[in-house]
C-alpha cells in the first residue's frame, strides 16, 4: 500500500541580497523577489517501511503522473498489485498510461495499479501529506530560484529520509474516522447515527 499526491513549488530569486546573521542578531531576507516559475514535486511513499520516491517536473500532467508510477513500479519489480491512495484529481487514472506508453506498457501498469480515491476535500486522509509537510519545512520555506536547485535539495532530503526509514505512525483509526465523518455517513444510511461522537 502506498500514498501519492503532488505539489506545486514556486521558484523564487532574491533581488537585493538580505543581511547575514550576526551574533544576537537573525539572518534578515528582503521583502522584494522575482518570480521564476514553478514546478511540480511528485512524490510517493510507504508508510509501512519509510519507502520514499519523488521526482521534480517542470509540469503536472498525465505524462509526469505515468513517469511517475512506472518509476514506482520499477521499485516493486515483484508486486502483483501495487494499492495507490491518491486524490481524484483528472491526470490519475489509467488513461495517462494509454496516453504516454505504448499499449503493452500501458496495459502492465494499468493492471498493476490499483487506486483508492480520498473523499473530495478530504486529501488530509493521505498519509504522504505528511510527508510533504516534512519536506515543506526542511526545504520549501524559503525561496529557492531554480528548478535543478530545488530538485537537488528535495531528493537528497527524500533520500536521507528513505535511508533513515522514517515512518508514518498513521493513528486515524476506523472507529475515529466513523466518529468524525460521521455526517456524511448519514447521508448514505440514517442507520449510521450509531457512529455519532458523545
Amino acid at each position: 500500500m502506498l500514498c501519492f499526491d503532488e505539489r506545486p513549488c514556486f521558484l523564487i530569486a532574491e533581488t537585493v541580497a538580505g543581511i547575514e546573521m550576526k551574533a544576537g542578531h537573525p539572518a534578515r531576507e528582503n521583502y522584494a523577489y522575482e518570480k521564476k516559475g514553478s514546478c511540480a514535486l511528485l512524490a510517493t511513499i510507504e508508510p509501512l517501511t519509510g519507502q520514499r520516491i519523488a521526482d521534480v517536473f517542470a509540469r503536472r500532467t498525465k505524462r509526469e503522473f505515468a513517469l511517475h508510477l512506472q518509476k514506482v513500479a520499477a521499485n516493486y519489480p515483484k508486486a502483483e498489485k501495487i494499492r495507490l491512495v491518491l486524490d481524484n484529481l483528472n491526470t490519475h487514472n489509467a488513461s495517462s498510461f494509454y496516453e504516454t506508453f505504448e499499449a503493452e506498457e500501458a496495459f502492465r501498469l494499468s493492471q498493476l495499479f490499483e487506486f483508492y480515491y480520498t473523499p473530495p476535500k478530504a486529501s488530509w486522509l493521505n498519509m504522504i501529506e505528511i510527508e510533504f509537510s516534512a519536506i515543506a519545512r526542511l526545504c520549501l520555506n524559503r525561496r529557492i530560484p531554480s528548478q535543478t536547485e530545488l530538485e537537488t535539495e528535495v531528493l537528497a532530503i527524500v533520500k536521507e529520509r528513505t535511508e533513515k526509514r522514517i515512518k508514518i505512525d498513521w493513528q486515524f483509526s476506523i472507529e475515529k474516522a466513523r466518529k468524525k465523518l460521521n455526517r456524511h455517513y448519514e447521508q448514505v444510511n440514517q442507520e449510521n447515527n450509531k457512529y455519532q461522537e458523545t
